[in-house]
């Protein structure tokens, strides 16, 4: 059974595995928009840098979640 700090502590690492998630799909949205419209290719480049960087931080919060158990 865990605690209320443990289930606090978890929440918030799913939280912040969350946030970068939420972060991708709008800068994927942001990449389709710039294909459809024919927007500069920069900035779907610098989307695509978002993307990667934000997979990065999300790959860092589930580790902090599989190393919490």
């Amino acid at each position: 059974m865990t605690s209320d700090n443990e289930t606090e502590q978890l929440n918030k690492l799913v939280h912040d595995a969350r946030a970068p998630l939420n972060r991708i799909s709008m800068n994927a949205e942001l990449i389709k928009l710039v294909l459809e419209n024919d927007m500069p290719k920069e900035k779907a480049l610098d989307a695509l840098d978002k993307i990667i960087n934000n997979c990065q931080q999300c790959s860092e919060s589930l580790q902090k979640i599989t190393d919490s158990q």
